[in-house]
C-alpha cells in the first residue's frame, strides 16, 4: 500500500480527491471491503475510473485514507463542555460519550478495519499506529491528573491508558459492532466509573 507522497495543488484536485474519499466512505460502508471495486467507487464519486489513479494507487491506499478521517475524528472529537467548575471526572465522562458516539458513527468502518486488519499485515500496522496514538494521548491525561495529586501516582500512565482505552475500545465493538445494544448513558456511566475506580480518583458525587 504505497502512499502517495503529493497533495493536488488546485482547489479543483483537492476537491475531487476528497469527492473519491467520501464516495469510497459510501461504498465501503455498504458493500464491505472484499466487495468494493474501484469502478463503483468511480462511479459513486461522478468521475471516470482512470481518474481514480491520479490521486490513489489502489483500492488499500483509498481505505486507509477513509480510515485516516475516522481516525481524526475520534482522536479529536467535539467535546460537550462539563459544567464549570467540573473535576477530571466529568471531563473523563465527556471524553467517553465523545469516543462512544462517534465510535457509533464510523461502527461499519471500524468493523471493517478489525476485519481487515487480520488478514493485511499493512492494515494490522495501521490499526497499531491509531491504537497507540489513542494510548499515548490518554497517557498523558492520565500523567497530568498524578503531577496534581489526584490519579494513583503507582500507575504508570501509559500501561494505564492502555488497559483503559482497551476496556472502552472493546465495549463500543461489542456495542455497536456486534450489536450488543447497551443505551448509552449506560456505557457512559458504567466506563466511567470503571475508570474513576482505576485511577483512584476523588469521588466528585
Amino acid at each position: 500500500m504505497e502512499r502517495q507522497a503529493l497533495e493536488p495543488r488546485s482547489p479543483r484536485g483537492r476537491a475531487t480527491k476528497a469527492t473519491l474519499v467520501a464516495a469510497a466512505r459510501r461504498v465501503f460502508e455498504r458493500e464491505g471491503f472484499p466487495a468494493t471495486h474501484i469502478a463503483e467507487i468511480a462511479a459513486e464519486a461522478g468521475v471516470a475510473t482512470g481518474s481514480f489513479y491520479t490521486y490513489f494507487n489502489d483500492k488499500n491506499e483509498i481505505f486507509a485514507a477513509v480510515m485516516d478521517e475516522v481516525q481524526e475524528e475520534m482522536l479529536h472529537p467535539v467535546l460537550s463542555e462539563p459544567p464549570a467548575g467540573s473535576g477530571p471526572v466529568a471531563m473523563i465522562e465527556a471524553a467517553n460519550r465523545a469516543y462512544l458516539e462517534s465510535y457509533r458513527r464510523n461502527a461499519r468502518l471500524m468493523g471493517l478495519l478489525e476485519q481487515v486488519a487480520t488478514i493485511d499485515d499493512e492494515f494490522r500496522e495501521l490499526r497499531r499506529q491509531r491504537w497507540i496514538a489513542f494510548a499515548k494521548r490518554n497517557a498523558g491525561s492520565i500523567a497530568r491528573l498524578q503531577e496534581q495529586g489526584l490519579a494513583d501516582t503507582g500507575l504508570d500512565p501509559y500501561l494505564a491508558a492502555t488497559a483503559l482505552s482497551a476496556m472502552v475500545s472493546r465495549v463500543a465493538y461489542s456495542n455497536y459492532v456486534l450489536g450488543e445494544e447497551a443505551p448509552l448513558e449506560t456505557l457512559v456511566e458504567t466506563l466511567t466509573r470503571l475508570w474513576a475506580s482505576a485511577l483512584r480518583l476523588p469521588d466528585e458525587g
